[in-house]
């Protein structure tokens, strides 16, 4: 074990002693078994232990779910001081903590919201663009209501002029049942969400035997695609990117990078296309993140390609304004395998590789400089995961990962600590 990991297992016997030996034993302690952690030239690793599910995390906080409840801890998931019962936990597919203390959480297809530390919790309609109510369709099997909130990336939340705005796209159509793609968002905390962008009426996910009138969709907008790869603010631009897959199956290409600027004032967004491709591109992509003025993403491109050709994949950088012209992109990392997850925080990038396509069982391609230098580990203690959804390091130092079974499927978390 590694003194790092001795140190976080002694942090936690240390706290889960003292809060037993105050008669107030926490609703779930957060147990360590031996299971697999550790370490190499550039981080320290651990697999969650048996416990919650740990879905999110901030700060010190994080919020988990399982057997029938969703929890919160405040010490970085060594015990769960606050828990609540909630019967569709297992189908819970998105949480965000707020910077105020709030916890904004979904199921397959209803969010919720609690402002007292899971004391309480209610529903919360989402409005469309027109203030009125946006509600779910009623599927034929109740079991495949579809993944309305269910994001790829990890990064939710920005400060914008003084205040939080939460923003995120739904990452769907692959599981769960056909659903309708949209951006979502928030200025006031989780209080009300609405919808900033819908994308149009793709036949191939609709549910067999619907009439074409009634479609899952927006019908004014010509725009189609599968679901939503990655959504990041850029300060610079004070504009929002979104990226989405997949392929085109015959009704138009379904990879597109859209611009978005939100008018406060006006509560109103302003959508631009700025690429649309089929997927054979690194433009097929996701993980987008934005530093000192230059934007970066990571290309997952699949699709058919010419024999002599390679996939057009990799880590890219430019400026945002040279987004659309591939001959000004520098290629950072040349990746063998598909990527369309990763995040930067303090000069460290970290990317993960689709399982299903890689010839390592769970894949991390790291980046200590931004980019300068890089190497690739294969985690194969874990299995065949595919790392999804990375969360920013919490208090202690940890990057938060999903480890997805296949490419989608929810298995296990992984936690990723620099040594730098």
């Amino acid at each position: 074990m590694s003194p790092q990991l001795h140190l976080d297992r002694r942090r936690f016997l240390g706290a889960a002693a003292a809060v037993s030996m105050g008669g107030l034993m926490a609703p779930a302690i957060a147990r360590l078994p031996d299971t697999p952690s550790g370490e190499n030239e550039h981080f320290w690793w651990r697999r969650a232990p048996e416990g919650p599910y740990i879905d999110s995390q901030r700060d010190n906080k994080s919020f988990a779910f399982g057997d029938g409840k969703i929890f919160l801890s405040e010490d970085n998931s060594k015990t769960w001081a606050h828990s609540a019962a909630f019967p569709e936990a297992e189908n819970i597919t998105f949480s965000c903590i707020l910077k105020n203390g709030n916890i904004l959480f979904a199921t397959r297809e209803k969010l919720f919201l609690s402002t007292d530390d899971l004391k309480t919790h209610r529903e919360i309609t989402v409005k469309d663009k027109d203030g009125k109510d946006y509600l779910p369709h009623t599927p034929k099997d109740p079991d495949q209501p579809g993944w309305y909130f269910h994001p790829l990336d990890g990064v939710h939340t920005w400060d914008i002029d003084g205040s939080e705005m939460l923003v995120w796209g739904n990452y769907c159509n692959v599981l769960g049942g056909p659903v309708p793609v949209n951006i979502y968002y928030s200025t006031d905390n989780g209080e009300t969400v609405k919808i900033a962008y819908s994308f149009g009426r793709n036949p191939k996910f609709q549910e067999k035997g619907t009439d074409p009138d009634s479609y899952l969709g927006n019908p004014d907008n010509p725009v189609i695609c599968r679901h939503i790869h990655s959504v990041v603010y850029n300060p610079d631009e004070n504009a929002f990117y979104a990226c989405t897959g997949d392929i085109d199956r015959g009704f138009g290409n379904e990879c597109h990078w859209i611009r978005g600027v939100y008018d406060s004032k006006a509560d109103d967004w302003d959508w631009q296309i700025l690429v649309s491709v089929n997927s054979n591109s690194r433009y097929k992509s996701g993980g987008i993140s934005f530093v000192d003025g230059q934007l970066y993403w990571a290309a997952d491109a699949n699709g058919p390609k010419p024999e002599n050709e390679k996939h057009d994949r990799g880590i890219f950088r430019c400026t945002p304004e040279e987004l659309a012209d591939p001959k000004k992109h520098t290629l950072l990392f040349d990746a063998e395998f598909e990527m369309a997850n990763m995040i930067i925080e303090d000069g460290v990038i970290l990317a993960g590789h689709c399982a299903p396509a890689s010839t390592f069982a769970t894949g991390i391609a790291f980046s200590p400089d931004m980019g300068k230098t890089w190497k690739e580990y294969d985690l194969a203690e874990l299995g065949a995961r595919s790392p999804a959804r990375f969360h920013p390091k919490n208090s202690d130092g940890w990057f938060r990962v999903d480890l997805r079974e296949g490419w989608i499927a929810r298995k296990d978390v992984l936690f990723i600590k620099p040594k730098s």
